[in-house]
């Protein structure tokens, strides 16, 4: 299963640009978000929930816990 580069909670995605030789020769390159699929117990919904999140989200998600994270997805219009 190939996970979406692109984080759910905070919207995260690849960066674009060019990277430069020494001859200062220019090819497209592509900066890919530390993206992981996470799963977490939510206790208001009685289940497991499966987010794909950046490390930086899941960091947030630590800091202001799940329900709040949840809440503010369900607000943001995601179906989780």
């Amino acid at each position: 299963m190939e996970v979406p580069v692109r984080c759910q909670l905070t919207g995260r995605e690849p960066g674009f640009g060019n990277r430069v030789s020494h001859s200062q020769r220019k090819t497209r390159r592509r900066w890919n978000p530390n993206i992981q699929q996470k799963r977490y117990w939510v206790p208001s919904l009685n289940r497991f929930v499966t987010l794909t999140l950046s490390t930086k989200a899941i960091k947030t998600v630590d800091k202001l816990g799940i329900e709040a994270v949840v809440a503010r997805l369900r607000h943001q219009g995601v179906k989780v």
